[in-house]
This record gives C-alpha cells, structure tokens and sequence, in this order.
C-alpha cells in the first residue's frame, strides 16, 4: 500500500484547476507498475514521489502522462511539491524546495498561500518558417492577420508558442483534426484593467483527434520566457486558463533577474492509500 493524494493545481477551488494524482513513497515500483497506474487514473499526469539521488534535492519525481513519461511539467512540479509537503516533508530551507527530475534540479518556493518554480531553460527556442506559421494559423482555426508572432518555446514537452493579437481570438480558435505540430500554445492579451493580463491555451493533436489542457505550468512558464525577454508582456502578470473548458486557472508568473517564477495555489481534493 502506499500513500496517495490528488490535488487540483492553480486554483483555489477544487474542480476548477488541472488536477494531478500523486503516489508517495514508490521507490520500490518497477517501470511497468508506474506506466500501468498513470494510465489507470488517465489524467494528465501522475506523479511518483522518490527519495532523491542527487544531495542537493529534496525529493525526487517522476512524471508520467497515459502516454509515457515527461522530462518535466508545471503542475506536477507544483502539485507534488505541495503533496510532499502535505505528507510531513522538510525541505533544508523552509521556504525553499529542491526537487529533482529528469531534466534535473528544479527550485521551487512558498509565495503566502502559492508554490512557484523556476522555469527550465528552453531545450529549443527561435522563430518557425512562414509555411510552418500558416499551417499553425490554418491549424489553430484563426485570422491570418491575428497572428502576432510564433516560436518555439520547448522546456521538455515540445512546445510551440503562438501569440495573437487578444484574448478573444484565443478563445475564439477552434483547432480540428491532426496537425503538424503535436503541442501548441496559444496566448493572447487581455485589455487593460482585466482581472488577468493574457488568456492562455494548450492543445494537443493526437492522431486523428485533439486534447486540451486545463491548466499548464510548462507552457506559462516557456511563454513567459519567450514574451518578457522580447517586451511584450510585463515582468509580473497574472494569466488565465482553462476557461473554454469551464475552469477558472490563474498563473501567477514574475521575472526576477534571470529567472521566471510560475506560480499558484495548489487545492486538496483526495487523501488515502493505494494498493500497487
């Protein structure tokens, strides 16, 4: 038996955010145990909580989708962090964890009632051909002239960035079928004064079909990278997601020196145990 949790992540109300199940304590699970019970609760992610091999972590993780497993996602970093915590952990430095995955260290720390990490480098970066941004444009269901600007934005996931012109043409972009590029982010300004500065997506072809997330720390935190450097949004905003999907996800990111902090709250939903 072993411990487990589910929590619902950047949000503050349960049923609202990107839910991710947590498993405490696998170290001894093989490969086939942790592939089989991802699967099983066929979420987003699930995660696997592990003593760490590196001193310098806290804890380790690893990351896994129904499909396989990632090198590093936002709201399993978040969502695990606050069940390790939950579950009696000590981090060296009370405000300050360290967690250990595949694509290394990742620091992770208490904002009041938030957890933020700090965004992993870019794994690939730059702009996409003129075909390839007409294709997204034809892809993602949306005006020509809409589109501001796309690039690569990949932290671990693949991800592809595309910026349009308002909020409302994100919510407005109706993706069909399969496309050329598997992970698509879609991010567009809200006007000032808004509750939220910009409205984020992300969407998934997958074979013949299409998924979407609820709520995605990877993706807030490679746009951000790629949208503060280059001036197009502020070093501190708050972004809203999942909404075409009933959610109401808030991000909370700031750039301080040469590091983005991607933010939020992380809600209990279940505690228990179970039997792997």
């Amino acid at each position: 038996m072993h411990r487990f949790s589910q929590v619902d992540v950047f949000t503050d109300r349960l049923t609202t955010g990107n839910p991710l199940a947590v498993v405490h304590d696998a170290d001894d699970l093989t490969d086939e145990q942790l592939v089989a019970f991802a699967r099983w609760t066929n979420l987003s992610e699930t995660t696997f909580l592990l003593r760490p091999t590196d001193p310098a972590a806290d804890y380790r993780v690893r990351i896994f989708t129904v499909d396989g497993e990632l090198p590093f996602a936002g709201h399993p970093t978040l969502g695990s962090a606050a069940a390790w915590l939950a579950a009696g952990g000590e981090p060296r430095d009370a405000d300050h964890l360290v967690q250990q995955c595949e694509v290394g260290l990742v620091p992770v720390r208490r904002e009041d009632d938030r957890l933020a990490f700090a965004a992993p480098p870019l794994l690939r970066s730059g702009p996409l051909s003129v075909d390839e941004v007409a294709e997204l444009t034809r892809w993602l269901g949306v005006p020509a002239d809409a589109v501001v600007d796309a690039q690569w934005v990949d932290n671990g996931p693949g991800w592809v960035g595309v910026l349009v012109r308002d909020a409302a043409t994100v919510l407005a972009a109706r993706p069909s079928g399969p496309g050329t590029f598997r992970d698509v982010g879609i991010i567009g300004p809200y006007p000032p004064g808004a509750e939220c500065a910009v409205e984020v997506r992300a969407l998934f072809a997958v074979g013949d079909g299409l998924a979407e997330d609820p709520v995605t720390g990877s993706l807030n935190a490679s746009l951000a990278q790629w949208l503060i450097a280059t001036g197009r949004l502020p070093t501190a905003y708050v972004a809203a997601q999942g909404t075409v999907l009933g959610r109401r996800g808030r991000v909370h990111v700031s750039a301080e020196g040469e590091d983005v902090w991607v933010g939020g709250r992380v809600t209990a939903g279940i505690s228990g145990t179970v039997a792997l």
